[in-house]
């Protein structure tokens, strides 16, 4: 019997995130969505009053495509090319990690300044940081404040596809989590900066996942905190006890059967950059009325709505470049912090742990390990990162130097990097707690 591919199992999900997108049955609709007996979420929102009923097949609708053709190249354009168009210094590096993974490091080059890494988070790329455009995207801006600006590129995303023995088609390229990233691809890469620029130290700013990596490199590489000025972490995971995010939830709570159908149907990468779903995303996206809503719903479906900070117009770009790929294993494990309510390594059953650990649970992170300076801010309306898991980690953590939570209540997920006021709300503050602890160093 032959299986589907991984392309058209990957469309599924992506049409069935989509639809979940859609079902709702009025205006200020209710949406609740049922497995079995398990709510994975409930969301309150406003759709237009079309997404209340059928649209007949002959209908006479007509979607109007007027996107701005500056946008519509941007959303075709890679990370260097995007900084190349707009008039900044751009490189490519290319590194290789211990175990194998060929990765792509961006740079916003400003040779002799004080170097700062920018970590993206799940699903994501260098591209998120620059992809609003200059005087919006928080790398070009941290170059103008005269920083050295390195992104990074985990493995398995749109730049990091490349390994000396496999390739994406073998399911043993696949065979990571987040925890290899943070044992392997960060370290790396922060070696890369540091003996190009022949500096000793440098800014680390983490994005979501990009945070977790980096406590897993403390975790397991404590020495690395030396090479640390300040780490500052945007809607910071590592707990997920209060996480509403329906997708985590989902993982979660299904996680047996889930993990089950995704390796029967030989889905090893989550969610593919493929032609077809870069395709299907810019048909929702464009810069039309009915779809820019569907599309909101579809993004946000799992980090929360505000969409009063997500710029619309640029939903060409966003699409053009995410979801940039992870791999299954990594959604699991997702999964699985949310369902043990614990900071832990993957989890491959009693057996496999005991084996493989040797102990039948996995170890938990050693968050005591993080001695570098941190800076933790959060979102009231951030369905990953809830306000109550990140007091928690903060109580973990040895060396926080500032906790701030956003003083705009529907401050959610992405906003940390593509909110319209993100600059005003969050991002002079973090400028001037760089320049605070430089001094101090």
């Amino acid at each position: 019997m032959s299986l589907p591919s991984s392309t058209s199992s990957s469309s599924r999900l992506v049409f069935g995130l989509l639809c979940l997108g859609l079902l709702t049955n009025e205006i200020g609709a209710n949406l609740t969505f049922m497995f079995s007996n398990l709510t994975l979420f409930n969301v309150e929102f406003k759709s237009p009053s079309w997404l209340g009923r059928s649209i007949a097949v002959n209908s006479n609708l007509r979607i109007e495509n007027d996107v701005d053709p500056n946008i519509q190249e941007d959303s075709h354009m890679n990370t260097y090319e995007l900084i190349h168009k707009y008039g900044y210094p751009a490189e490519n590096h290319t590194l290789t990690t211990d175990d194998g993974y060929i990765l792509t490091l961006h740079r916003i080059a400003r040779p002799g300044a004080t170097p700062v890494l920018l970590v993206h988070g799940l699903l994501d790329s260098s591209a998120t940081w620059i992809m609003m455009g200059p005087n919006k995207g928080l790398g070009y801006l941290l170059y103008e404040q005269g920083y050295d600006v390195w992104m990074a590129n985990c493995r398995g995303n749109t730049y990091s596809r490349s390994h000396i023995k496999y390739t994406t088609n073998h399911a043993k390229f696949w065979d990571f989590t987040f925890h290899e990233m943070g044992l392997y691809d960060i370290p790396k890469t922060i070696d890369h900066i540091l003996n190009h620029t022949n500096t000793r130290q440098l800014h680390y700013i983490g994005h979501s996942q990009g945070s977790v990596v980096f406590w897993i490199m403390a975790s397991e590489k404590p020495e690395y905190m030396d090479k640390i000025i300040l780490m500052q972490a945007l809607a910071p995971v590592a707990f997920l006890k209060h996480c509403r995010s329906p997708v985590v939830n989902f993982l979660a709570e299904w996680h047996l059967s889930v993990s089950f159908v995704l390796q029967l149907i030989g889905v090893h990468e989550f969610l593919p950059k493929n032609e077809f779903i870069i395709m299907f995303n810019q048909l929702i996206c464009d810069e039309t009325t009915i779809t820019k809503e569907i599309c909101s719903n579809v993004i946000f479906l799992t980090t929360g709505f505000d969409k009063s900070q997500l710029n619309e117009t640029m939903l060409p770009v966003v699409v053009g470049h995410a979801p940039a790929g992870a791999s299954t294993k990594q959604m699991q494990h997702f999964g699985q912090l949310k369902r043990s309510g614990e900071f832990r390594q993957f989890d491959y059953g009693w057996l496999r742990n005991h084996w493989r650990y040797g102990s039948i649970n996995p170890p938990t992170y050693k968050l005591e390990n993080v001695q570098a300076k941190v800076a933790l801010y959060y979102g009231q309306n951030d369905w990953l990162a809830q306000p109550e898991d990140v007091e928690d980690l903060d109580r973990m953590l040895p060396n926080v130097v500032s906790k701030y939570l956003v003083d705009y209540p529907e401050f959610n997920h992405l906003d940390f990097i593509w909110g319209i006021d993100a600059r005003e709300l969050l991002w002079e503050r973090m400028f001037d707690l760089m320049k605070e602890q430089e001094n101090s160093v």
